[in-house]
């Protein structure tokens, strides 16, 4: 068993070399493309780096849904990477900057408020697949059948952020684009980076299922913590690369966008490609709970100064490691306060 362990730590120490090396990729072309077409600050880390380096969520929750039937296992994987996202990042963020990571007050008020829109929605379509397509769950749980046509509600309210940022392109006054960039070379880099992330990617995340076998522990906790962790590798470069460059607005919108879209394409695609899904209110409710209480957590330090300073930064790895321990210790049984999550975790190990 020893061998089998220290084969996939292996596997995962690989993947991650991997991984950083197309988030360095990935950084580079699409900064040169947005300078390119003169995008602004917000809409490059918010749109163009975040859906990228959130190829990974999507890939994830298609897979799981598409090939093995586990579209529990892809919610709690892209939950955990927002909640990752939203916690561990900016806080890396704000370590690796000089002195404190600035922001801005169209960050705040603009990017994080449509964010918390964006948890609110994808919790009201949970709620309306419960109400209006309720099937029989297990025990206490409570179920109901995810649709197409459900799911099409969070992909709308994506494609209004779209639009409003692509307004900010017409209104911000940009610099000249730069003529040394070629675009049709860093296009296909960009796309080159997104294929070695997901290779990558696809290592961390098999290392995590195999250790969890191994370990006969539940694939929910993984898909919540490994699962969730390897994917967010590629959001954790490339915004920390942007606080190294004193980009806090920057680094701060690549995370803010890419669990924008996570919550309003990558669940909801699971569905479209697949089909209705039946989605557990019992284990949806208190996650999108914690995901509100970390999204809170980063917008009050954000707000108090319009900086993120080191003593933030710890306190938000601080709210992340609770709520890990926290889901651990529901998952295996020793507290039993979400009745839903143990009982899904017990399946999921046995």
């Amino acid at each position: 068993m020893s061998g089998e362990i220290l084969l996939w730590v292996a596997v995962a120490l690989g993947a991650t070399a991997i991984v950083w090396k197309g988030s360095g990729l990935l950084d580079d072309s699409s900064t040169k493309l947005s300078a390119y077409y003169r995008l602004p600050p917000v809409v490059h880390g918010a749109i163009v780096v975040a859906i990228g380096s959130s190829f990974p969520e999507l890939s994830t929750t298609v897979i799981s849904s598409l090939i093995h039937g586990e579209f529990q296992l892809g919610v709690a994987a892209i939950v955990g990477s927002a909640i990752f996202n939203i916690l561990v990042i900016p806080a890396l963020c704000g370590l690796a900057s000089k002195g404190r990571l600035e922001t801005n007050r169209e960050l705040i008020f603009k990017e994080a408020q449509f964010y918390m829109v964006s948890v609110a929605v994808l919790l009201v379509t949970f709620s309306f697949a419960v109400i209006y397509n309720p099937v029989s769950g297990t025990g206490d749980t409570i179920e109901g059948d995810l649709t197409r046509a459900l799911a099409l509600i969070p992909v709308g309210f994506y494609v209004l952020y779209v639009v409003v940022q692509f307004m900010e392109t017409r209104d911000h006054p940009a610099p000249e684009a730069e003529d040394d960039i070629r675009p049709g070379r860093e296009w296909l880099l960009f796309l080159a980076s997104l294929a070695i992330i997901v290779i990558g990617v696809e290592g961390l995340v098999r290392s995590a299922i195999n250790l969890g076998e191994i370990l006969d522990t539940p694939s929910f906790l993984w898909g919540f913590t490994m699962v969730a962790a390897g994917t967010s590798v590629p959001d954790a470069f490339v915004s920390v690369r942007a606080a190294r460059r004193d980009e806090g607005v920057t680094a701060i919108a690549n995370v803010l966008g890419s669990n924008i879209f996570d919550l309003l394409i990558a669940i909801p695609m699971g569905v479209l490609v697949a089909g209705a899904t039946a989605i557990s209110f019992s284990i949806a409710a208190p996650m999108m709970g914690l995901l509100t209480v970390a999204t809170a957590a980063l917008f009050v330090m954000m707000r108090t100064s319009m900086a993120l300073t080191r003593i933030e930064s710890w306190i938000l790895l601080g709210v992340y490691a609770v709520m890990v321990i926290w889901v651990g210790l529901e998952s295996t049984g020793v507290t039993h306060l979400l009745r839903g999550l143990l009982q899904e975790g017990g399946q999921a190990a046995g």
